[in-house]
């Protein structure tokens, strides 16, 4: 395993960490028990309601704010929690929340941003498991405009760290292509409680 980013940040890919049986298992686990929700964005002063899904589960009951949108978390569903103990004991990182995104094909996507809320502790790392559709992902080194491209297998497991939110975006560009679901799910460390 290697780091994808060329400087000022990692990202190491671990590719298929599942067997296909026990990828496709966790997807209609989590299809059916995560309580999905439309996500929202206020943009450009205007209250936007996206076709892809989204939920914020975590250990108490941090609040996620975002796109101008707080979210209130959930205690853990169990496939949720299983998945979250996978990614620490494979890691050695540990993990307090998560964000989960549903997108229903490949016409459903996010522009670039970088995960970097103040909420979130600064330079922790950020697990990504996805489950269902290969889609690209793709990362911009905010100075440079470097662009590292990389598909996102079912199943697999990519870890984003160090400074890699403070110096690059991040995207999971459309693609009419795709047909297939995906779920995304994004292991985080809240340094803030909710009040």
């Amino acid at each position: 395993m290697k780091n994808l980013l060329k400087h000022d940040g990692v990202a190491v890919y671990h590719g298929v960490v599942f067997p296909s049986e026990t990828s496709d298992a966790y997807f209609g686990s989590l299809l059916s028990e995560i309580e999905w929700k439309n996500d929202e964005a206020i943009m450009f002063g205007r209250h936007i309601i996206t076709a892809r899904k989204v939920a914020w589960y975590a250990n108490q009951a941090f609040s996620y704010t975002y796109s101008r949108k707080t979210r209130h978390a959930l205690p853990w569903s169990p496939a949720l929690r299983e998945l979250k103990q996978i990614v620490e004991d494979r890691t050695g990182y540990t993990f307090n929340s998560c964000l989960c995104n549903l997108y229903h094909n490949g016409n459903e996507g996010v522009t670039w941003h970088s995960d970097d809320e103040k909420s979130l502790k600064k330079h922790a790392a950020i697990a990504s498991l996805s489950f269902g559709a290969e889609r690209v992902f793709q990362f911009k080194h905010k100075k440079s405009g470097d662009i590292v491209s990389i598909v996102l297998e079912h199943g697999s497991l990519l870890i984003m760290s160090g400074a890699t939110q403070t110096n690059w975006k991040h995207r999971l560009p459309i693609s009419k292509k795709i047909l297939e679901p995906r779920i995304n799910l994004t292991f985080r460390t809240m340094e803030h409680q909710a009040t």
